[in-house]
């Protein structure tokens, strides 16, 4: 009687039995509940077999992606194929990406399924390759208007839900995306009801009477588990952290380093979140508070994404929470939502960039890898956003160090997924370079300066035979030329200027010719002891093509986010008989006087006794007294002689 009076409450709307109150309740109300929505629509409630057989030949099949992937549904119709191999033949399979077992691209099923997807993943891969599967280059934000203009039909839609709530809603959970496109525009809808899927917020909601066939089968959802992050990653995290703005709405790919640029954001306040992917690192990031969605200028204080992929505590966390909405594709990945967010941070990773900044996430040569997915989607839409910031970081090697994935051209067959016009900001783990409206002889030297030492000498050759670069630029090889990220560091001023004191780069042309061709006659006339007013590409090479082990350039910088200011250049080459060296400095004129030459100096005296030089010379003008002044500061002990105008001193430490 007291089940038969639950039964009759449940029917009737009674809250009493719904909710979170304890495990054997959830269960005890879900059972209840199922068995109710049976006995209303006993049609739904259906064997496998049952549910299969509506499945007619060459009925175009969509999968549910990713981590949301049907897991029972996709055995189950292996194994009805498998005990019914004529039930239906040319049967298109279609999905995003799956994660777990594609039994469908199985040799044996050659003559009942033929996979079209969108994305590809490790277990489609090979079958993609072998002439076994097709890929469909798309970007995400697309594939719903295929759907719903019936471009690419859909028949039957396999999908992964929630159990309903007592109004008869399932939801999505953790895989909207296109999806939702997919069952509203199918014959035939075939849920797995899983109590293990969280509701979450948002889009993701079908009513009971839009399904077709309902199985209920329990079983974990798929997990998604990042690999360790290496040194490498982390210190590519570290550069990237550099380049998002407290209140950026940021949006972040799949994988190793955007994981790991995620894991370095910590120190960052109000971030908010615009994302087709939602990982383990945006969770992490708004348990700590980092992501609170305040300063988003649409959906404020909420996260939107449209899929999930990550662990199981992960999925939990998304469980009914109010802070978190799961969107269709076509909203998430639209160009022109993107762009309406102020900051827009798109964060993604490639395979091989070249040196005039096309980059490709998708194939190596004709080798399909992956996919466009929402990557183009979001780099473009940041790129139009308000102080949008698109940002592609990738390690300098592959395969152990073996292959540079900074090349001189992408190799043919290659997908350009990204365009020379759809990246702001390249990192990899020997720095960032900022390629957004360079020309190509300076995203060239930009992207030089990226790659892995050993690799530099063939592109700088790959370069010049292309005419990408001058033909006479000059390169130092090996340990003695490579760039000293070490010795980056940053000082303020007394006057409250804030700067980066950095080596020179072999990048560092342009600006070292800006700094020159500002310097007033005076300036230059102090420097160089000279009336010369030319810079040519030949002497500016002396400045920045150096050898850090007999030589020291260091740039002072101040920097305006994606732009440098060089506002001080000094200088010391080494004179090994004394174990001294001649060191010079030059200020820009609208920052002299405010502490720009102090910080230069005292970088370089600390630089020149770490590599044990017992002081420094210089040659000054006589009239020069701010110099004579600057090296007096620092204590020295100086011994002058003068000759025709000018001091030639020597200064011991």
């Amino acid at each position: 009687m007291v089940i038969v009076a639950m039964l009759v409450a449940l029917l009737a709307g009674d809250s009493r039995f719904f909710g979170l109150s304890g495990d054997c309740m959830e269960d005890f109300d879900l059972d209840a509940r199922m068995e109710g929505m049976r006995g209303a629509h006993p049609e739904k409630f259906a064997t496998e077999d049952l549910a299969f057989g509506h499945i007619h030949a060459g009925d175009r099949i969509f999968i549910g992606t990713g981590c949301g992937e049907p897991q029972h549904l996709v055995n189950s119709l292996a194994d009805y194929v498998k005990r019914h191999p004529k039930a239906f033949f040319d049967a298109e399979v279609l999905h995003v990406w799956t994660l777990g077992a594609a039994p469908y691209t199985d040799v044996k099923f050659k003559d009942n399924f033929r996979l079209n997807t969108f994305f590809i993943g490790r277990s489609t891969r090979e079958a993609v390759n072998k002439e076994m599967a097709d890929y469909s280059p798309i970007f995400f934000s697309a594939i719903p208007d295929l759907f719903s203009r019936e471009r690419i039909p859909i028949d039957v839609a396999l999908i992964q839900t929630t159990p309903p709530d007592r109004h008869g809603y399932l939801n999505l959970g953790i895989s909207v995306d296109i999806a939702k496109s997919a069952v509203e525009k199918a014959r035939l809808v075939i849920a797995q009801v899983n109590s293990h899927m969280p509701r979450v917020q948002g889009d993701g909601f079908i009513h009971l009477d839009d399904v077709d066939f309902v199985i209920r089968h329990d079983q974990p959802l798929l997990e998604y588990l990042e690999a360790i992050s290496s040194d490498i990653a982390n210190k590519i995290g570290s550069y990237v952290a550099h380049i998002v703005e407290d209140g950026a709405t940021i949006e972040a790919g799949y994988g190793v380093i955007p994981n790991a640029v995620l894991a370095n954001l910590v120190d960052r306040r109000n971030l908010g979140v615009h994302t087709s992917l939602l990982t383990d690192g945006f969770v992490d990031l708004m348990r700590q508070g980092v992501i609170d969605n305040s300063r988003k200028s649409i959906d404020r204080g909420k996260t939107v994404a449209s899929f999930c992929m990550g662990k199981k505590e992960t999925y939990e966390f998304l469980h009914d929470n109010p802070t978190i909405e799961f969107k269709t594709i076509d909203y998430t990945n639209n160009l022109l939502t993107i762009s309406k967010h102020r900051g827009m941070t798109s964060i993604n990773s490639a395979m091989e960039v070249d040196l005039t900044g096309q980059a490709t996430a998708e194939s190596l040569g004709p080798i399909f890898h992956s996919g466009i997915g929402g990557q183009a989607d979001f780099m473009r839409g940041a790129v139009i956003a308000p102080g949008g910031k698109a940002i592609l970081a990738l390690p300098s090697t592959a395969e152990d160090g073996r292959i540079s994935r900074i090349v001189p051209l992408l190799p043919e067959g290659a997908g350009v997924t990204l365009t020379r016009g759809d990246i702001h900001y390249v990192v990899t783990e020997y720095g960032i370079a900022y390629l957004h409206g360079k020309n190509i002889r300076e995203r060239a030297m930009d992207l030089i300066a990226l790659a892995h030492p050993k690799f530099r000498p063939w592109l700088l050759g790959e370069a010049k035979r292309l005419s990408m670069i001058y033909s006479d630029q000059a390169f130092i090889p090996g340990a003695r030329g490579e760039y000293p990220v070490r010795m980056e560091t940053r000082r303020t001023t007394k006057s409250g200027l804030s700067l980066l004191l950095r080596p020179v780069k072999i990048s560092d042309e342009p600006l070292v010719k800006d700094l020159f061709y500002s310097l007033s006659d005076e300036s230059l006339y102090y420097r160089f002891i000279s009336a010369r007013r030319d810079m040519p590409h030949q002497l500016l090479q002396e400045f920045v093509i150096i050898d850090y082990t007999q030589e020291m350039v260091i740039l002072a910088v101040v920097e305006d986010q994606e732009k440098e200011t060089l506002v001080g250049l000094g200088q010391y080459s080494i004179d090994e008989r004394n174990h001294t060296a001649e060191v010079a400095i030059v200020i820009r004129d609208e920052y002299q006087n405010r502490g720009v030459g102090t910080e230069l100096l005292s970088y370089l005296t600390y630089l020149a006794k770490k590599q044990g030089l017992l002081g420094f010379t210089a040659e000054v003008l006589v009239d020069n007294r701010p110099m004579i002044r600057l090296f007096e500061k620092m204590r020295f002990n100086i011994k002058k002689t003068r000759d025709s105008g000018v001091y030639e001193l020597k200064m011991a430490f």
